[in-house]
C-alpha cells in the first residue's frame, strides 16, 4: 500500500442486472460475511455501473432491492457493514470525473472487458461503458479502500485503480494520500462455472435455465438443477490430478468443497472411485442445505421494500460520512474552491 497509514477498509459492489446465483454467493457474498468481522466494510449496489448498458428503470429499482436483500439474507449485517446503492453517494461521481482527468487514454484502452462487452459494435457502446474502470477506481478510492475482494476477471481493473492512485499521489505531490489497494482473490469458490458448460463462468444471462442456481430458487428447483448438471461417464478420481481435462467434474467437486468447507482433495478422498449417481445426490443435498434457507430469507426480505429502503438509506449516510470529506480534500488538492 506504499506507505499508506490509514485504516484497513474493504469496498466491493455487485451490479443490479439480474438475479444473484451460487457463483455470486461463493465468489463474493459469502466472503463479505467473513470480511465484515475483519475490516471496515462498504458493500454497494453499483447501479451507476449498471446503466452503462440500457436498463429498464423499474427493473433497475427492483434489482437494486434484490441485491441488497441478497446481502442481508446471506448474512451481511448492516450494523457491521455499510450496505448502500452507489448513486446515493454523490462522491462516487465527483471523484470519477477527477480521475477521468488523471487516468491516461492508453490505460483505459488496454482494459479487455470493454472489448468483451462492446463486441464488434464498439462505436455504438456508451462512453460510460468505456470509462467504467475509472468509475470503479473512484468507487474504491473514494473510501481509501485498502483491500478489494475481486475475481480474476476484475484484477486488471484493480491494477488500473492502483495506477490512478499512484499517479494522483505523484502528480499532486501528496505521497500516500491514496492507498494502492490490494486484491483479495484467494479462497474456495472464487470461480464457479456453469452447470451446463464447465468452461464458462456461471452467469445469470446463460440461456439454459439449468446452468445457474439462483439464491431465490427453492429446494426442489436447486436439487433438480444439480442432478441435471453436465458430467462425463467416468467415476470421480481419488486425486486432484485426475480432474485435469474434466471441467464439469472439477466444477462440481469445487462447489462441494466450497460449501462444505473442505478441500478438493478431501472431497475426492470421500467420493473418489464413485460415479456421479452417488455424488450428485450428495451435492444436491448439500446445496439445498446451504442455499435454500438463504432463498427463503431473501424472499421474505423482498416482501418488505420499506425495510430494504431504510437499510440502503442508512448505509448511504454512513458511506457518505467517509467519502465526502475525502472528496473535499481531493478538491482542495487539485485546486478547486471548496
Amino acid at each position: 500500500m506504499s506507505g499508506y497509514q490509514g485504516p484497513m477498509r474493504v469496498l466491493s459492489g455487485i451490479q443490479p442486472s439480474g438475479g444473484m446465483h451460487l457463483g455470486n454467493y461463493l465468489g463474493a457474498i459469502r466472503k463479505f460475511v467473513d470480511l465484515q468481522h475483519q475490516y471496515d466494510c462498504h458493500f454497494c449496489v453499483v447501479d451507476m455501473h449498471a446503466i452503462t448498458v440500457w436498463q429498464d428503470p423499474a427493473k433497475l429499482r427492483e434489482q437494486t432491492f434484490h441485491i441488497a436483500a441478497s446481502y442481508l439474507a446471506a448474512g451481511v449485517d448492516p450494523k457491521l457493514a455499510a450496505i448502500f446503492h452507489q448513486s446515493a453517494v454523490h462522491a462516487h461521481a465527483e471523484l470519477a470525473w477527477i480521475f477521468n482527468c488523471v487516468a491516461r487514454l492508453g490505460w483505459v484502452e488496454r482494459m479487455t472487458q470493454f472489448k468483451d462487452k462492446a463486441g464488434k459494435d464498439k462505436e455504438r457502446a456508451s462512453v460510460g461503458l468505456y470509462t467504467y474502470p475509472v468509475l470503479q477506481a473512484a468507487d474504491i478510492l473514494v473510501y481509501k479502500a485498502t483491500h478489494v475482494p475481486v475475481g480474476e476477471d476484475q484484477k486488471q481493473h484493480l491494477e488500473l485503480s492502483r495506477d490512478i492512485a499512484g499517479k494522483f499521489n505523484h502528480d499532486y505531490k501528496v505521497e500516500s494520500f491514496f492507498p494502492l489497494p490490494e486484491p483479495l482473490i484467494k479462497g474456495p469458490g472464487a470461480r464457479i462455472m456453469s452447470l451446463r458448460d464447465g468452461s464458462a463462468k456461471m452467469s445469470k444471462s446463460d440461456p439454459s435455465e439449468n446452468a445457474c442456481v439462483f439464491l431465490s430458487d427453492d429446494a426442489d428447483v436447486i436439487a433438480k438443477k444439480i442432478k441435471k448438471a453436465k458430467t462425463d461417464p467416468e467415476s470421480l478420481p481419488s486425486e486432484e490430478a485426475g480432474l485435469e481435462g474434466r471441467a464439469e467434474a472439477a466444477n462440481l467437486v469445487g462447489i462441494y468443497a466450497a460449501l462444505s468447507g473442505k478441500t478438493n482433495a478431501d472431497v475426492l478422498t470421500e467420493f473418489g472411485g464413485q460415479g456421479f449417481g452417488v455424488f450428485k445426490p450428495a451435492l444436491a443435498d448439500l446445496v439445498v442445505e446451504k442455499i435454500a434457507p438463504i432463498g427463503s430469507e431473501l424472499r421474505r426480505l423482498e416482501g418488505d421494500p420499506q425495510y430494504l429502503q431504510q437499510v440502503l438509506t442508512d448505509g448511504a449516510e454512513r458511506a457518505a460520512a467517509v467519502a465526502d470529506p475525502i472528496v473535499k480534500e481531493v478538491k482542495e488538492i487539485v485546486g478547486f474552491l471548496v
